[in-house]
């Protein structure tokens, strides 16, 4: 691209191999695949822009950062539990000083354990908070972050998130064609009418989807729009949660869809009813 060369990125998910190649090669696969380019049936990916994807990768990183976190966070509780009965929770457990760790376990090496994970701990939360305020000062002035920022349930990381992996909104033609890139529309085969099995599950960003499955649920604890929709969802889905939450989703999904588009506020009226 920076030599000034048109390029194609293929999406292997949404394309199905000829099956009358005789043989399956790299020379063959190119072949089938400008093949499928010059009729204009390449199902093609989106090249995120390369000034844009630093920022992207960057958040990706906070967020595999936080699953470390959590992970030692459950370590400490278990041996901690495993010893003396009683569960610790993560804001106690960041007060724990070696002297009060030598007086509630018995043996020197448990103390050992649970020291390099409170080590680990307070280093990841201060990269953690690094990574946070570099994606915030890129960020803090982007129209469609500000406009994310007025719907209940969506805090600086949620916002940052769908921002930076929806990346520009002029690429989804319609509402639909967005909410099914965050995983929020149900994969399905249909033949006259016929359910014939499910499609692929995974086509779709799964960070969009985690994002938006977490706004849902802090939705349903700040808004009561939110929570009238989702209490109807759930008596029409026989209190399936899961499905009912998800139905949340697809609705701030939606809206914010026309958020970052038209850049206007959020009204929970339109949204949810």
């Amino acid at each position: 691209m920076e030599a000034e060369y048109r390029v194609h990125l293929a999406n292997p998910a949404a394309m199905q191999q000829y099956s009358g190649l005789k043989y399956t090669d790299d020379d063959s696969d190119a072949c089938w695949l400008a093949h499928l380019l010059r009729l204009g049936v390449l199902p093609q990916g989106y090249i995120y822009p390369k000034a844009e994807r630093a920022v992207r990768d960057l958040l990706r990183k906070r967020a595999h950062l936080v699953r470390q976190h959590t992970a030692n966070v459950l370590s400490v509780q278990n041996i901690l539990a495993r010893n003396t009965g009683t569960r610790f929770s993560g804001k106690r457990i960041q007060e724990l000083t070696k002297q009060e760790l030598t007086t509630l376990l018995a043996e020197e090496t448990q103390v050992l354990a649970v020291t390099s994970s409170l080590v680990v701990l307070d280093c990841l939360r201060h990269q953690i908070k690094m990574l946070e305020q570099s994606v915030h000062q890129r960020l803090h002035h982007t129209p469609s972050y500000e406009q994310l920022l007025t719907v209940p349930g969506i805090g600086p990381i949620l916002a940052q998130t769908i921002t930076l992996e929806t990346g520009a909104i002029s690429r989804f033609p319609t509402v639909g064609n967005y909410a099914s890139y965050c995983r929020c529309v149900d994969s399905t085969k249909l033949s006259n009418g016929k359910r014939k099995g499910t499609g692929n599950v995974k086509n779709g960003n799964p960070y969009l989807a985690w994002a938006y499955m977490e706004a849902a649920q802090f939705a349903l604890r700040f808004q009561p729009a939110a929570q009238r929709f989702y209490q109807r969802k759930l008596a029409k889905s026989r209190h399936n949660t899961v499905l009912a939450r998800k139905a949340v989703a697809h609705k701030l999904a939606r809206a914010c869809y026309y958020l970052m588009r038209d850049l206007v506020p959020f009204e929970a009226t339109k949204a949810f009813g």
